[in-house]
């Protein structure tokens, strides 16, 4: 008996099977278009339903996270977003960033080509990769590039303690 490859083992099937299915071609037709249309329009209306809703949507702030030899640093695009509008809270593992970018709508919503902007609150929590010094940390914001600088805490930092005595006091 032939020993099964390892794409046999993985899928549990023979050479013939996953060929066969391989070489079946499937083409659409308009049966297929019309079900693909209806299920856009039922998430497009579930959509519609949700933003109705007045349940408020929160977007996640895109990032970039990386080290140098002595910080964490992590920057963040908040174009249009005022810095007493951003919340920065910190521990010694991690990051969460909070904001609202307002939305100043000149047109009305039927007269929009396209309509990719978010606007509204949006939060982004990060668990940094070592533990930072929250008392050193800084952020500033400059043409709506965000970035903080996180030090790292200095793992072999040591001090010498001195023992105090008692004598004396009873």
């Amino acid at each position: 008996m032939k020993k099964p490859s390892f794409l046999e083992r993985l899928t549990g099937g023979q050479p013939d099977e996953y060929d066969r299915i391989l070489d079946e071609e499937h083409e659409f037709g308009e049966d297929d278009d019309l079900a693909v249309e209806e299920d856009y329009q039922e998430e497009e209306e579930a959509w519609d339903d949700h933003n109705e809703s007045g349940s408020p949507q929160e977007g996640e702030l895109p990032v970039d996270m990386y080290q140098t030899d002595d910080a964490i640093v992590i920057r963040a695009l908040v174009a249009g977003v005022s810095p007493a509008e951003l919340d920065i809270s910190i521990t010694r593992d991690m990051v969460t960033i909070r904001g609202l970018r307002e939305e100043y709508q000149e047109a009305h919503d039927d007269n929009y080509f396209h309509r990719e902007l978010f606007w509204g609150s949006f939060s982004r929590t990060l668990l940094l990769p070592e533990e930072v010094a929250i008392d050193e940390a800084e952020a500033q914001e400059k043409h709506g590039l965000l970035e903080i600088k996180l030090p790292k805490l200095d793992k072999h930092r040591s001090t010498q303690l001195k023992v105090r005595t008692n004598a004396g006091h009873k």
